[in-house]
C-alpha cells in the first residue's frame, strides 16, 4: 500500500465517521424529517460517502468513531456540516445542542472554545446570515 492509498483511506474513513456524526445528530430529536433528509443527500455527496455505504450509515450512525480532522480548513468544514443538519429544520433543541457539544469536542475544540463557536454559529445560522459573515 502506498502512502497516497494510506492517506486516501484515512481520509474516507474520516469522512464516513463525520457523515455518521451528522446523521446522529439528525435523528437525536426523532425521526429524520424531509429537510434532514435533504441535507444528508447533500453532505454525503461532498464528503464522497458512497451510495452503498449510505443506507448503513443511516441504520446505524453510532456504530462509527469520530476522527478528528487533519487540518484546521476540515475542522471548520466539519464544524460547518454539523451546523447545517442542525438548521435543516430551523432550529436548535437542547437534545442537538447537548450532542453537538460532545461532537465538537470530540474535534478538537477546548470546552471553552466549543461553548464559543457553538454559540457563534447559533447566531448566525439563527439569523439565517451568510457563514462565511
Amino acid at each position: 500500500m502506498s502512502i497516497l492509498d494510506f492517506y486516501e483511506s484515512g481520509e474516507h474513513k474520516s469522512n464516513i465517521a463525520h457523515f455518521a456524526a451528522i446523521v446522529s445528530l439528525a435523528a437525536v430529536d426523532g425521526e429524520i424529517n424531509p429537510e434532514e433528509n435533504k441535507v444528508l443527500k447533500q453532505l454525503a455527496f461532498k464528503l464522497d460517502v458512497p451510495e452503498e455505504e449510505y443506507e448503513p450509515i443511516l441504520k446505524t450512525p453510532n456504530k462509527y468513531p469520530l476522527i478528528p480532522p487533519y487540518t484546521l480548513e476540515k475542522l471548520f468544514d466539519r464544524f460547518h456540516y454539523l451546523f447545517n443538519i442542525i438548521y435543516a429544520d430551523y432550529e436548535i433543541d437542547d437534545a442537538e445542542r447537548d450532542l453537538l457539544f460532545k461532537y465538537v469536542i470530540g474535534l478538537g475544540f477546548t470546552k471553552d472554545k466549543a461553548h464559543e463557536e457553538i454559540e457563534k454559529c447559533i447566531r448566525v445560522y439563527g439569523s439565517k446570515a451568510e457563514f462565511e459573515d
